[in-house]
């Protein structure tokens, strides 16, 4: 058996579908039927069970595409060593990065990454944090930029820093004439929150766990988009929280409405994950030091209380 036969077994294994799988792998579905077909002859077994729709892995064909995993990565791990050998920093690299982070970092970083490491060809995708879990265990993405710690034994990450979360208290609000406010002014049924799916969103019920659960009864609105819920608390139709790094492109009448915690800070901690095979480390060594050397002036917080990003069962 070969290594490209093996990549047809995982790509066949991930969309469950031989003639999608051909597509993604650049080559004809009766060409990758036969490969396929000549490992399960080698082997005398059945990897998958065509008889199904989708197509399903044999219980031993979820044995080999584990194993067809580990060999896949240690042989672009060959690659790798001998790139780093020869100090290049260059190639392609697939990097994503969570939405409520995207728009703030990616601009403060991305020109210097680029003047300085022109060889490297960045993938940015932007997506939610289960998207990126799922894409950098299936080898999909090399790298990404998530608000942790995830608790995921597969998944290594490297601190970049500490984003406080801010209020953003309307004049018309109780909390307005605060300097600063606790964890405790906050009413979980006053805040409006980003829709499901964004960490952030997680990040704030778990900072309100101490409160009551969202009354149903009461009027709510969730937004993609942290524009939408300044516009919405400006209506008189709650408070909201932002990233650190949000604030600062406010306006300057809108800044006159934040309003910092009290130490210590409650605060997301943002990293730079990749996969536990750690391939192309040396443009992961690249990007971690380039946002570090952005970041550094920005945010200097250190009393902070990291805020989980995970969503309590």
């Amino acid at each position: 058996m070969t290594i490209t036969q093996l990549q047809y077994v995982l790509a066949v294994a991930e969309h469950k579908n031989f003639t999608l799988a051909a597509e993604k792998c650049f080559v004809t579905q009766p060409t990758l039927s036969m490969q396929i077909q000549k490992i399960e002859e080698e082997l005398n077994i059945l990897i998958f069970d065509r008889s199904k729709k989708p197509i399903q892995l044999t219980d031993i064909g979820h044995k080999i595409v584990n194993q067809a995993k580990n060999i896949v990565n240690e042989a672009d791990r060959i690659k790798d060593i001998v790139e780093q050998q020869k100090g290049f920093i260059g190639g392609e690299f697939r990097l994503g990065i969570i939405p409520t982070i995207m728009p703030t970092l990616l601009p403060m970083f991305l020109s210097n990454f680029i003047k300085k490491y022109p060889k490297v060809k960045l993938l940015i995708e932007e997506l939610n944090t289960d998207e990126i879990i799922t894409k950098l265990k299936n080898g999909h993405l090399d790298a990404a930029i998530a608000a942790t710690p995830l608790e995921d034994e597969k998944i290594k990450e490297i601190v970049l820093y500490f984003e406080p979360f801010v209020a953003y208290i309307p004049e018309h609000h109780a909390s307005f004439e605060k300097t600063e406010i606790e964890v405790s002014d906050l009413n979980l049924n006053e805040i409006l929150l980003l829709q499901d799916g964004h960490c952030f969103r997680d990040g704030i019920l778990n900072l309100c766990k101490n409160g009551t659960d969202i009354d149903q009864n009461n009027f709510q609105i969730q937004s993609g988009s942290f524009e939408t819920l300044i516009k919405l608390a400006d209506e008189g139709l709650g408070t909201t929280l932002l990233p650190y790094l949000h604030t600062l492109d406010l306006k300057d009448s809108d800044k006159l409405k934040l309003r910092n915690f009290k130490e210590p800070k409650p605060a997301r901690e943002v990293s730079l994950i990749y996969p536990k095979s750690e391939l192309k480390m040396q443009i992961i060594d690249a990007l971690r030091s380039t946002i570090a050397g952005v970041v550094k002036g920005a945010i200097v917080f250190q009393n902070v209380q990291i805020i989980s990003p995970l969503q309590k069962k």
